[in-house]
């Protein structure tokens, strides 16, 4: 490859990230042409291709990843000698996309985010909040770089990797008859009201796991209402209308407060992991690598206290 093949590394590079030429050539300020062109030419000097199209994306090949491990080292390298000679250190730039269910990204994520742009301020961010069904098919569609879930999947394209732990409990009012107990027999469970998440979330599928492994399934209970958020279900459990399994995290405030009080289910193990998660077929940003690098070293930190 000749000496010129530094920008069309970048090209490749960024349309590697992005599984697109059309957003690598909107990012990088060219045509879809131009984009082609390059990748072209870095492919006839090779002799190999590096790209496959799929589902309206481009994935890459096995020699597109085996070059995407070089392009980025020879990039990093290229940056930190223009910065060497220059006597000017030029910041990271570029965006992260993720989406989260609703625990990890409302009780977890924004400390992440915080501590993520101390580090990296130039970094644009966008996330969003759903169930962990849609999570993960945004990870899957390329929409999302990476995904914070409380559920896993079976998918050949996905990789989970834990960084946060979660336990889930009764919860019920404080004007409820057990308010003062810490723990309820499964068949004193099973006689209550119950609100449950909607199908897809993280919370529910841990509940059904956790029944099916006692002999207990979700329609033994009786099921008054089902919602789509966890500060609804909140809400209607203390207007009365029953009780429900959610995260201990969702519930601190009001637990502090005194409103709502947690219980333990005997019979029923309700601890789970929290995940990132992300396409195998895709590969990481440099922003999403950092990120990931960021979760790594928050579970490191609490394997170490614990």
């Amino acid at each position: 490859m000749a000496d010129e093949q530094v920008p069309h590394l970048e090209t490749f590079a960024k349309a590697a990230e992005l599984s697109s030429f059309t957003a690598a050539a909107r990012a990088l300020g060219l045509t879809q042409a131009a984009v082609s062109q390059r990748i072209s030419a870095i492919e006839k000097a090779l002799k190999s291709p590096l790209f496959q199209r799929q589902g309206g994306h481009v994935l890459l090949t096995d020699s597109g990843h085996r070059l995407y491990a070089y392009a980025v080292r020879i990039l990093a390298l290229h940056r930190e000698a223009r910065q060497e000679i220059a006597g000017q250190k030029t910041p990271l730039t570029g965006e992260l996309t993720l989406a989260a269910s609703s625990v990890p990204g409302e009780h977890l994520l924004p400390e992440f985010l915080a501590a993520f742009q101390e580090r990296q301020p130039h970094i644009q961010v966008r996330a969003s909040v759903t169930d962990s069904q849609d999570v993960l098919h945004q990870v899957e569609q390329g929409h999302v770089q990476l995904g914070l879930v409380g559920v896993k999947k079976e998918s050949p394209h996905l990789e989970f990797r834990s960084f946060a732990h979660d336990t889930l409990a009764l919860i019920i009012s404080a004007k409820h008859p057990w308010h003062r107990r810490k723990r309820v027999a499964l068949s004193q469970f099973l006689q209550q009201s119950l609100i449950v998440r909607e199908p897809g979330s993280g919370s529910r599928s841990c509940l059904e796991q956790a029944l099916a492994a006692a002999g207990k399934p979700l329609h033994d209970l009786r099921v008054v209402l089902e919602l789509g958020s966890n500060e609804a279900i909140k809400e209607a459990v203390l207007r009365g209308m029953g009780v429900t399994v959610l995260s201990t995290r969702t519930i601190q405030k009001e637990a502090e407060s005194g409103k709502l009080h947690a219980m333990q289910i005997i019979g029923l193990s309700m601890s789970r992991e929290i995940f990132v998660t992300w396409d195998r077929r895709r590969v990481l940003t440099i922003p999403a690598r950092l990120f990931l690098d960021l979760l790594e070293e928050a579970r490191d930190s609490n394997t170490h206290r614990e």
